[in-house]
């Protein structure tokens, strides 16, 4: 059909329009080129739209049993319900790096739309990193993943989905994670851009708060969601079972969650600075490491996505690419930057840090447990697997801290707080909601 091409022909368009997105507006930033910076938020936006129409066309194949398409006759059926049909489009590797990528191009369109109190050069400069991400996933899709191949002779019928996945938890779970897993992107693109641009300050903070909220929010249910799908299909008999899979996107959640209360520090005191932006790169690298692990057939799982070497390696390629390269910016800028404000260990600002210190080593000690087999097996050729036993042992112990001093950090003075007198209202509290 007619529709197919027109899916294929439109994300090529996108990629192109990514290419311009990446460059244009960040050169324009950097020589103060107003006509430049303002290509970004039109092309952002035709990009989106670009991506959405491919998107479209592969629903469409799915919704008319295009058995033409590869990856219909792979994954679909004539008979299946019309829910799954359409499930099934993310249902499977090629579909899945398509909403990836769609989503990706919402985050932009959103900010070319909503960004409108950002300072024009930082706006661009978002929205050219942004741009590289887009355009390298893209370029990976069109390589290694082409949700339109064709094949000739056309089969008379497909060759279903998966049973697992035929269940109202694939409709719901796969967008829910991925607009989270995905969401991070924009805290990366903020952080980027101000290195680039040389300035953090409060208002950095304030703006790239409520993008990373949303973001976890979403990552929050789409993990809730997909452990209590794993609870009722596959029978494990708990809702966490420490999967590798899922590991890979509790990860960016832990560190997520870090980034947010570290960043309610910098734009409440001005403090914490180059934690904060540091915490922005390693969210969405680890969003990124969690993807290469899902798709490049390095990790046996129930649910990973792919098993072909080839996209291991240009997933691996773009991983070390975007990881080492904002590492490297972040390690040439950071000591560049002013000192926030000064805090007492005892105050609203010490709690969160010591939130975030228990959070960053419990999502380290989940990155060791989860990619500790890999290294060892790379290196030696010895196959072993860390399970419960081993995070419950060193994940556990670390949340217990945490939730002790939970209570504690709302009610503490910014700046310099008073333990006693927090327990003292704590306590009081409590009293009073019991009498």
């Amino acid at each position: 059909m007619m529709i197919t091409e027109i899916g294929h022909y439109v994300l090529v368009l996108a990629f192109g329009l990514s290419l311009i997105q990446s460059v244009l507006p960040v050169w324009g930033a950097r020589t103060g080129d107003r006509r430049l910076m303002a290509v970004a938020e039109p092309v952002a936006l035709a990009t989106l739209g670009f991506v959405a129409l491919s998107f479209a066309a592969l629903t469409v194949g799915y919704v008319r049993s295009d058995f033409s398409l590869v990856n219909v006759w792979q994954n679909s059926h004539s008979a299946k319900p019309m829910l799954f049909k359409v499930t099934g489009v993310w249902g499977n590797h090629e579909g899945s790096m398509l909403l990836w990528v769609l989503i990706l191009a919402l985050f932009s369109g959103l900010v070319a739309l909503f960004g409108g109190r950002l300072p024009q050069s930082l706006r661009a400069t978002v929205l050219s990193v942004q741009g590289w991400v887009t355009a390298a996933f893209l370029l990976f899709i069109l390589v290694t993943s082409n949700p339109f191949a064709r094949q000739f002779p056309v089969p008379f019928e497909g060759q279903d989905l998966n049973p697992i996945l035929q269940d109202i938890g694939l409709a719901i779970h796969p967008p829910l994670l991925y607009v989270g897993y995905v969401g991070v992107s924009i805290a990366f693109s903020f952080a980027v851009a101000a290195l680039i641009e040389g300035r953090i300050d409060a208002a950095w903070a304030r703006w790239v708060r409520p993008w990373t909220l949303a973001a976890w929010v979403f990552l929050t249910l789409g993990i809730a969601m997909g452990s209590y799908w794993a609870y009722y299909e596959l029978g494990w008999g708990g809702w966490w079972f420490w999967d590798p899979v899922e590991n890979a996107s509790f990860m960016p959640w832990l560190a997520g969650t870090a980034l947010l209360h570290s960043a309610l520090v910098m734009e409440k005191r001005d403090a914490l600075k180059v934690w904060t932006v540091l915490l922005a790169i390693l969210t969405f690298s680890l969003s990124l490491m969690g993807t290469f692990l899902v798709r490049s057939g390095v990790l046996t799982s129930v649910h990973a996505f792919a098993t072909d070497p080839t996209r291991g390696v240009f997933i691996l390629g773009i991983l070390v690419a975007f990881i080492g390269g904002s590492l490297a910016l972040y390690a040439w800028r950071a000591p560049m930057l002013k000192p926030g404000g000064i805090f007492a260990p005892i105050s609203r600002e010490g709690s969160l840090v010591l939130n975030n210190i228990l959070l960053t080593t419990a999502c380290a000690t989940v990155f060791i447990g989860t990619l500790y087999p890999l290294a060892l097996e790379s290196l030696t050729g010895d196959k072993i697997s860390v399970g419960p036993p081993y995070f419950d042992w060193t994940f556990g112990p670390l949340m217990v801290p945490l939730l002790l001093a939970l209570p504690f950090g709302p009610l503490l003075a910014w700046k310099r707080g008073d333990v006693l007198g927090a327990a003292q209202r704590l306590a009081f509290g409590q009293c009073s909601r019991l009498s």
